[in-house]
């Protein structure tokens, strides 16, 4: 019998992660709705991404960096 295998989901870092993304761009007094215009992600994904709401992809994780002026590295 073969086994399934899990996918692991760290919901501590998912949610460290939009923190960050949400501290940086406050810092750089920038809405979410003009970080969702620049990196071309929708609004309300931006929202789940800073609430720890979903595991965002690796392409909306560099097209924040690059919108934020930040390696990808320091979104994590």
């Amino acid at each position: 019998m073969e086994r399934k295998k899990h996918y692991i989901r760290d919901n501590t870092e998912i949610e460290a992660f939009g923190k960050r993304v949400r501290k940086l761009r406050t810092d750089k007094k920038m809405s979410m709705q003009e970080l969702a215009n620049l990196a071309d992600i929708e609004y309300s994904q931006i929202s789940r991404i800073e609430r720890g709401l979903i595991n965002t992809s690796l392409s909306n994780v560099f097209a924040i960096a690059k919108v934020l002026d930040v390696s990808a590295k320091e979104l994590f």
